[in-house]
Formats: C-alpha cells, sequence, structure tokens
C-alpha cells in the first residue's frame, strides 16, 4: 500500500458537489482519470467533460461495454472496473469509494483504493462512512468534509397516487419497477423508467423525457443512489430490503441515505419517505439521514490482486489469501470465481490448459460479466464455448461472432424481449473490446454498437408507449410552463390540443375521450378549458339568434339544436310547466348558462302554444264561467282527456248553451271521455305523454302509438293512467281511442240491445277489429256475448237476414243449443240429454261437414226493471250497468229466461225436413 502526501479524501453525503469538484480538479490538470460507479454515470460525466473542453479527442471513454479512446485523449471517464492498470495521469480520482464495502464489486473498489494513484493528486471521494477505514489504511491522508446544500426531511408513508410530482420512486426489482410505472401512467399520466439494465442510449433517453418535464415521475431501482444528478423533489421508497445476490436483507441507513440523497438538487430542498409496502422509517434511521450521521464502517471487501497463474489451482489458492490487514475482510465467492471452479472440473478444459498464459486466459474469460443474469451454469456454458474458440484459434472466429450477433439483430417485441437482447449485446460488445480477442475489433465495435444503439431506442420507444401518456405528459408540460395552446376544432365537434385528441364537443358538454380515466382525464380537461370557454361563448351567442326551426324536442325531453344535445326537460311545479336544465360544463360559467335557459324556455313555450293551442284558448276565454269553468280547469289537468266517470255531475249540470261555448274550441262530450278533439292529433297526444311521464318522473321511456291507429293491444306492464294520457280507452284485452269509441257507440245506440244484435261491417271497419275482438271489447263493455253456430252464409247483419240465412238447418240449431247450454240453468240436463239423442239419430248421411258451420256473436243487455232514461243513456255499456242494484239471483233468472225463449222460438220458426225421418220428432220436442 502506498500513502503519499497527495492522497485527499472528500467525503460527506449526496449533493455535496463531490464529483463536479472531482471534475473541476481533473480539468485543472493536464491529465487525468475518473473511475465511477455506473457505465451510466460515467457516459454522463464523459458527455459533460466533452461540453466543457469543447474539445471530444481529449476525453476517452471506457466501459466495459463501450471503448472511445481517441489517440490525443488526455481525460480518460471510466467505470471503476475497466480502469487502465498501467495508465499514468497527473489527476486520479475514485468515486462512491464507499462501495468498498459491496458483497459483489467492493473487492474491485478496495483494489483501486490501495493501488491506483495519480502523480500529482489522488482524490477518494464518497461517504463519511468510510473515513475510519482510510484512516487506518492510510495515517497521513487529508480529509476535506463537505456538507448538503440542501436540507433533507422525511414526510412519512404516502400511497403512490398521491406521491408529489418531480418525485422518484426507487423499487429493488425490475418487475416492481414497472407495476409501479403502470399505476403511475393510470393515475399521472406516465412515467420514466431508469434501471441499471438499462443501455446509456436507453437510459438517457428515459431521463430526458423527465427532466424536460414530459412526466412529472421517474421510476427505479437502486441504481439512481450512484450518482445519476437528476431534479428531484422527493424520493419514494417502496420497500427497505433487498436481494444483494446472496439473499434478501434489510437495507442499513447509510444505504437509504444514499438513495434519498438523490432528493433536492443544490440549494433546492428534498424530502424522502416511502410507499407501496414499506413500513415508515424508525426515527432513529429518520435523524440519521436527516443529519448524515452514519455508523462507521469497519471492514472492507479484499481479494488478493497479485494472483498466481503456475497452475489452476494456485491461481484459486491466490484468490483465497487471506487479507492482510485488520480493516480488510476477504470478500465471499464472487461470479468470477464461481464459474472458474465450474470450468475447472470440465475435463475438456483442464485439456487445453498447458501454460500460464492459457490459465491467465481462461481467468480473463471468467470475468466476463454475466450481462443476462442467468444460471451460473448457464453463463459457465458460454464462457466454455469463447474460452475453446480462443484456445483453438487465438480469436473468436468472425463467423461464429457473426452468427452471435445477427441472432439478436432484430428490434419487434415487447420490453422484456427488447431487454434481453439488450443484455445479448452488452456481452458481444464486451467481447469486441478486448485486446486481440476479435480479429477486427473496430469492426465488430461499430456492429454491436449499432445494433445496441437500434435496441436501445427500440426499447425506448416500448417503455414510453407502454409507462407514458404521450397526450397527458405534453398537456401537462405546457399547463405547466403556461403556454398557450395550438388548437384545432373539425367540422365533426373533434378539439385537438398540441396535435392531441382530447374529446368532442357535444352542444355545451365536451365529451372527453372515453379512454380517459383518473388523473389523465383531469388534464385533459385542465388543458381544454381556456379553449372551450371561449367556445361556448361563441355557441350560445348562436343558439340565442337561432329561430325556433332548429330546435327540436325528443321522445325524452331532450333539448336538440342543430342535432345537438343542449338540455332537458324536468319535472317542474305542474304538469304543464316542466323545468328547463341547461345540460353544459361548468366551465361555460353561471351567465352564459342563464342566457341559453331563457332562450330554451321562449322556445317551449311557443311549442307547447302550438300542440296545445285549442287547450290555452280554453283557458284563455274569460267568458266561461261558473262550472263550465271548474270543468276547463278539469280538462286542463288532464292535458285535453279526461274520463267522464270523474266530472260526471258537472258534466249534468251544465246546459246546452254553456255547452256550445265549449265545443267552440273542440270539446266532445262523449258517453266515456270528455276530451278535446284537437288534442288526440299525433303531435299533441305525444306531448301529451312526454309531460305526464316527466311530472311522475317515469324513467323508462314509454310507446308512443303510431299516428292513425284506432286500437292497441294491453300492455300488461303500461298503466290504465297511460292509455288515458294516450288518448285510449282500456277495454280488457285491447284500448281503443277515445272519439273512435264515441263514434262506436252512436253506432250501437241504434240496435235492439235487449234482443241482441250483431256487429255490423260499419262497426268493425270503424274499431279494426275482428269478430272475435270486437267481442272482447263489447264484454269489457259489460255486454252479454252470446256464441251461436250456423251454416256460413254471406250475410251482412244478423238484424236484416236474407233467404239463406232463414233456411238454417236442423244441425245449425243443434249446435246453437250446445253452446248456450251454458246459460240454461235448471233444464241445462234436459236440454242436453234432447240434444245428445238427436244428434245420435241423425242419419250421418245427412250430416253437414263442420266446414259448413261458422260461430257467430250476439250481444244484449239483460231485460231487468230498469229507468228507460238510464237505459238510452249507458246503452247498456259498462257504467249504467255498474250502477245497478239488481240482485246477482234475479239477474240469472232473467238470462236463463231469455236463453229459453230464444232457443224455443228459433225451433218453432224452422222448416221440417221432409227427407229427415226425425224431422217430426224433433218439430214436437220443440213446441
Amino acid at each position: 500500500m502506498k500513502s503519499k502526501e497527495n492522497l485527499i479524501a472528500v467525503l460527506g453525503p449526496t449533493n455535496t458537489g463531490k464529483t463536479y469538484y472531482a471534475i473541476e480538479r481533473m480539468l485543472s490538470h493536464n491529465s487525468g482519470v475518473i473511475g465511477l460507479p455506473l457505465r451510466l454515470l460515467a457516459r454522463e460525466v464523459f458527455d459533460r467533460i466533452v461540453s466543457l473542453r469543447g474539445r471530444a479527442k481529449e476525453v476517452a471513454l471506457i466501459t466495459g461495454e463501450e471503448r472511445i479512446i481517441p489517440v490525443t485523449a488526455k481525460y480518460w471517464i471510466c467505470t471503476v472496473e475497466a480502469m487502465p492498470k498501467r495508465l499514468s495521469t497527473e489527476f486520479l480520482a475514485i468515486d462512491e469509494i464507499q462501495l468498498c464495502v459491496d458483497s459483489e464489486r467492493g473487492h474491485v473498489f478496495t483494489d483501486r483504493l490501495l493501488h491506483y494513484r495519480g502523480t500529482k493528486e489522488t482524490l477518494f471521494l464518497g461517504s463519511n462512512t468510510i473515513r475510519s477505514c482510510i484512516e487506518q489504511l492510510f495515517p497521513r491522508i487529508k480529509f476535506v468534509v463537505r456538507d448538503r446544500f440542501s436540507k433533507l426531511s422525511y414526510t412519512g408513508s404516502k400511497r403512490i397516487d398521491r406521491i408529489p410530482s418531480r418525485s422518484a420512486i426507487v423499487a429493488f426489482s425490475v418487475q416492481e419497477v414497472y407495476a409501479i410505472a403502470e399505476l403511475i401512467r393510470r393515475e399521472k399520466g406516465g412515467a420514466a423508467v431508469v434501471t441499471g439494465a438499462l443501455s446509456p442510449r436507453t437510459r438517457n433517453s428515459q431521463v430526458e423525457i423527465y427532466q424536460n418535464g414530459d412526466v412529472d415521475y421517474l421510476i427505479a431501482t437502486d441504481a439512481i443512489g450512484m450518482g445519476l444528478n437528476l431534479d428531484i423533489s422527493h424520493v419514494a421508497l417502496a420497500g427497505l430490503s433487498k436481494f444483494d445476490g446472496d439473499s434478501h436483507r434489510k437495507l442499513l441507513p447509510n444505504e437509504l441515505a444514499q438513495i434519498f440523497g438523490r432528493a433536492g438538487r443544490y440549494l433546492s430542498d428534498g424530502t424522502f419517505g416511502v410507499t407501496a409496502n414499506a413500513s415508515n422509517l424508525d426515527p432513529h434511521i429518520i435523524n440519521s439521514i436527516e443529519n448524515s450521521q452514519f455508523p462507521q464502517i469497519k471492514k472492507l471487501q479484499w481479494r488478493n490482486a497479485d494472483l498466481s497463474f503456475a497452475s489452476l489451482d494456485s491461481l484459486i489458492l491466490s484468490l483465497q489469501s487471506p487479507a492482510a490487514h485488520s480493516s480488510l475482510q476477504r470478500t465471499r465467492e464472487t461470479t468470477d470465481v464461481s464459474v472458474l471452479k465450474d470450468l475447472s472440473n470440465r475435463q475438456e478444459v483442464m485439456e487445453q490448459l498447458k501454460n500460464p498464459q492459457d490459465i491467465k486466459l481462461l481467468w480473463d474469460v471468467c470475468q466476463i460479466p454475466d450481462y443476462r443474469k442467468i444460471a451460473t451454469s448457464v453463463h459457465s456454458n458460454l464462457l466454455f464455448e469463447v474460452f475453446s474458440l480462443l484456445m483453438r484459434n487465438s480469436r473468436i472466429p468472425d463467423d461464429w461472432f457473426s452468427k452471435q450477433v445477427q441472432e439478436i439483430n432484430k428490434f419487434d417485441g415487447d420490453i422484456d424481449i427488447l431487454s434481453k437482447r439488450l443484455a445479448f449485446i452488452r456481452t458481444w460488445t464486451y467481447l469486441a473490446n478486448r485486446k486481440n480477442w476479435v480479429s477486427d475489433p473496430y469492426y465488430w465495435r461499430g456492429q454491436a454498437q449499432a445494433i445496441e444503439n437500434k435496441l436501445s431506442d427500440a426499447l425506448h420507444q416500448c417503455l414510453i408507449s407502454r409507462f407514458v401518456d404521450r397526450r397527458t405528459s405534453i398537456l401537462m408540460q405546457r399547463l405547466r410552463k403556461k403556454e398557450t395552446f395550438v388548437t384545432e376544432l373539425n367540422e365533426n365537434g373533434e378539439l385537438f390540443l398540441e396535435g392531441q385528441f382530447i374529446g368532442r364537443i357535444i352542444g355545451f358538454q365536451l365529451e372527453l375521450d372515453k379512454s380517459a380515466s383518473g388523473t389523465e382525464a383531469k388534464t385533459l380537461l385542465a388543458a381544454s378549458t381556456k379553449v372551450l370557454k371561449s367556445r361556448f361563448e361563441l355557441l350560445v351567442e348562436k343558439l340565442y339568434l337561432s329561430s325556433d326551426e332548429e330546435f327540436l324536442i325528443n321522445e325524452t325531453g331532450a333539448f336538440l339544436w342543430k342535432e345537438q344535445l343542449v338540455g332537458h326537460l324536468k319535472k317542474g311545479h305542474d304538469t304543464l310547466y316542466p323545468s328547463i336544465e341547461v345540460l353544459c360544463d361548468e366551465i361555460m360559467g353561471k351567465e352564459l348558462k342563464k342566457r341559453v335557459e331563457t332562450r330554451l324556455d321562449h322556445f317551449f313555450d311557443r311549442f307547447l302554444h302550438k300542440h296545445f293551442e285549442s287547450l290555452y284558448g280554453l283557458i284563455g276565454d274569460k267568458s266561461i264561467e261558473g262550472l263550465s269553468r271548474g270543468l276547463c280547469f278539469r280538462l286542463v289537468e288532464g292535458m285535453g282527456v279526461l274520463p267522464r266517470d270523474l266530472v260526471r255531475d258537472e258534466v249534468k249540470s251544465l246546459d246546452q248553451e254553456a255547452r256550445k261555448k265549449l265545443r267552440k274550441y273542440g270539446v266532445r262530450f262523449g258517453q266515456y271521455t270528455i276530451f278535446l278533439a284537437p288534442m288526440l292529433k299525433p303531435a299533441a297526444t305525444r306531448l301529451r305523454l312526454l309531460l305526464w311521464t316527466i311530472s311522475e318522473e317515469i324513467k323508462a321511456e314509454l310507446p308512443i302509438p303510431p299516428p292513425g291507429l284506432v286500437t292497441i293491444v294491453n300492455t300488461s306492464e303500461l298503466s290504465s293512467e297511460y292509455y288515458t294520457k294516450s288518448g285510449f280507452k282500456l277495454l280488457g284485452l285491447r284500448a281503443i281511442r277515445v272519439d273512435i269509441l264515441e263514434r262506436l257507440a252512436d253506432l250501437i245506440r241504434e240496435q235492439n240491445k235487449f234482443k241482441g244484435f250483431e256487429a255490423t261491417l260499419e262497426m268493425l271497419s270503424l274499431s279494426g277489429l275482428s269478430y272475435k275482438q270486437f267481442a272482447d271489447v263489447m264484454k269489457a263493455l259489460g255486454f252479454i256475448v252470446e256464441i251461436g253456430s250456423r251454416g256460413k252464409v254471406n250475410r251482412l247483419d244478423v238484424n236484416q237476414p236474407n233467404e239463406k240465412q232463414q233456411e238454417l238447418t236442423l244441425e245449425t240449431s243443434v249446435e246453437i243449443a250446445k253452446h248456450n247450454i251454458k246459460s240454461l240453468g235448471s233444464k241445462k240436463n234436459i236440454v242436453e240429454k234432447e240434444v245428445v239423442e238427436v244428434v245420435k239419430n241423425i242419419d250421418p248421411a245427412n250430416k253437414m261437414s263442420t266446414e259448413e258451420f261458422e260461430d257467430f256473436y250476439l250481444f244484449k243487455v239483460t231485460k231487468y226493471n230498469i229507468n228507460k232514461r238510464d237505459v238510452e243513456k249507458s246503452s247498456g255499456m259498462t257504467n249504467a250497468i255498474g250502477t245497478l242494484k239488481t240482485p246477482k239471483n234475479k239477474i240469472k233468472k232473467i238470462n236463463r229466461q231469455v236463453v229459453d225463449k230464444s232457443i224455443k222460438q228459433k225451433k218453432q220458426n224452422e222448416k221440417i225436413d221432409m227427407d229427415n225421418p226425425f224431422a217430426a220428432l224433433l218439430k214436437l220436442k220443440s213446441k
């Protein structure tokens, strides 16, 4: 170990400017070299020095995978492992010297600490925790202690979605990094991703989108703690333990400080905390981090660098030599030693080892890094193949090398596939950088570097696609800088900001892109606020000046203006006067909203008066007074359709003069309904139904009877009130339009309802019903329906029989008797026997085919003591019958008498068929 007066240890926590100080000191010398812990950091420092010097030919970069060595190089930027052994420079510095304690790489840092020197100045940069060990090794070393430029404070635990912007979240596995980045994308718009396995090109591209503000979050592994200088305000740890290559262990306080120390740059204070599954930090640890007070490191990792290559056994023994100083401890078995032992057990390897140079070559091959992070045995197989090729050919054959490189010369696939290809290309790049291992190192370096660059770019794009919402990041950046947006609104109402689709303007609402959610949606809305405000001002002015023809109210009560939804009706203080709700974003403001509401109100008022003209005329006629006025109000409540039962007494009290005034406006005094004829028009009916559903707050969209349809099928899901508001009266299985029902009642009134009548073609045509359907309606109106059967005839009216109808056959009479047996009362059994006997004795040859018979329906009311006036009013209809107080047993008796008499009379009128031997018998029985 050498001890010189120019040894200086610059110690302190993060953000003390140690690396910048080392760069300044190196550039003050004619030559220098800096050893850095990461390839990424080495590239960053290299780019900075090239920028400062302005002469790229003076600066060299050497890492395991990159070699940029100009002939005139004066300053060398290296990873610690790649530092040239016999390079003599005036200045030398080793950064993050506290990594001498690292279980895998610590022995390399310790070796540089012990043996690498600058001819004029040597700096060791790192944490103050290593001071005690360095002081024991170099008693005369000079210490420079630097304090943080900014304050570091603990903020506790926060959920990931509540971590502030400009933060870094650190996890200890790639899978966890990706999972957190996915969450941040959904909640915050996106994140940059940095892991130790990224190529410098990919890493720099990711850091760039964070540094320039495209994203506000950086998700990284603990590689972020090794000197990467970023504008980070807050660092949150997603876990407090890591796998160190041997086992999972908790992070030490000084390791936590190294990571948390990335928060706060220069004079800007920083904060740190925990998130996800990490528990709150112990108060003692928090105090140590905030005040940079940590226990001193007791031992440095060490491995013998003076190796013996006399034999394989001697090499292994020299690697296992014990440390010679109390501050050093022999490191555990590293990957290169494990691979060496594995290869030494292979007969094929042992047979190839002829001299110390072969053993030295084997050891050099064993030090090829396992970039792929695969099983030791798999890595050993690759190294065995490389060693065998070098032993047989002195160099790796071009065809073999080309084959390996071309196998990964592909740039499709997802993040995992591209990352694996990058790990492989790093291996081939490392081989190409080894002196004399390939025939044309410059060519193969160029080939490998070109592929790595393309893979790096492809990986960067994959990371962007997966973890960054480009739209949200662009908008957030513009919002943060308070810049004006480049806006585009096409003819379809699609809004674009900075070329990014935001959503579609519908009326006075912005329908955000459906793919946006959470914070992303909030960002889109915030970005579009200013644009929407001016847009809505223009639209409101256009709407206010529009003619009524440009407005429309649909079946659900929505207001459409130029086919754009701008409002809808909702329940008001009265059925005829619903309130109007304008559909708009809050951005529009109360003043513009009120202006739209006023215009819609004017339109709706005229719309109502147009379709309810007769109703409003009735309301406005001051000459209508007294009982008539009360009836008018009832009609208004029913919006022109009012069941007569509800106002029977009021109608009865009206004189002819009063009725005449009401008829002037289209009021019709029907037997079942009082209605305004103009209010049965399709447009008025549709509006009446709409106002009723809004007033009753019915959410379901009710069917509207098609125009011209006079009868509709009764649907059990719909209430009787629905049919009334539709202008129909519900009668059993069907509903009939009220004006048609009144015309039908007029036709029925002319018939003999006590003797019975059949439906005329005029009745059926008017109602649009078949015989059976008409019979169901008549039952609902309270008529007794009798079903008979007779020979088929061409008839117009049963009450006006023609010659064929008078020639009913005997068999027809029998069928009639069968159909009427149900109403024969106590004589039912006798008649049944008679019919059966008659049927049995009829000659089959004389029977008529069933196809020659037809059913007919007879409608009648029972003959009982009823006031003639009431009969005329009711015409035998339900309402009249429903008010009778005749006992049921008396009605049944009358029914039987009527049926018996009807059957007897028909039998007497029948002609005797002279060809039928039973004709005389049947004639006698009928008397």
